[in-house]
């Protein structure tokens, strides 16, 4: 016997950690198979039906919804899906009234200056590992400077690491 409310928690969740799309179907696969209430074929199914189907492509949800637990999992299935999206318009028409609160700013400063922090301590972390030398410390400087400049791409400054690492340490 289904539970809706663990049902509907289940499609909420999925909806809430994925990209869109498919992003959603392993974590649907791996709890509603976990419980009893989907079969591999359903999920099949489901995926051709949004496929096949005009809009969005993570629309297959409601169709596994409807092949799982029938008309009310098709209605609970859609509302998990679409659920996240208001609330991110909540939160943006929220955020959108005080964002010219004074205090809006200062306390996204000293999340910035938090965030600053945690990213040193890290690179410090980092630097104290067993085989970081001097050659690391250049790489590591090197990419710094590139990226201050801002005129090189990050995955070109990545690559030109990768290549340096290669060729300083084989």
């Amino acid at each position: 016997m289904i539970d809706p409310f663990h049902y509907f928690l289940i499609f909420l969740k999925a909806s809430l950690f994925s990209t869109g799309g498919l992003s959603n179907l392993p974590s649907l696969r791996q709890d509603l198979l976990a419980e009893g209430w989907a079969e591999d074929a359903e999920f099949g199914r489901s995926v051709v039906i949004g496929q096949l189907s005009p809009g969005p492509n993570g629309l297959w949800v409601i169709s596994l919804g409807y092949l799982t637990y029938g008309p009310a999992g098709a209605i609970l299935a859609l509302i998990a899906i679409v659920l996240p999206a208001f609330l991110v318009l909540f939160v943006a028409a929220g955020y959108a009234r005080i964002a010219r609160a004074r205090w809006v700013g200062g306390a996204m400063r000293g999340v910035a200056l938090a965030v600053v922090g945690i990213l040193l301590s890290v690179v410090w972390t980092i630097m104290r590992q067993p085989g970081v030398d001097r050659w690391g410390i250049v790489i590591a400087l090197a990419a710094f400077e590139l990226v201050g400049t801002k005129r090189v791409r990050l995955p070109f400054i990545l690559a030109l690491a990768a290549c340096a690492g290669l060729f300083l340490y084989q």
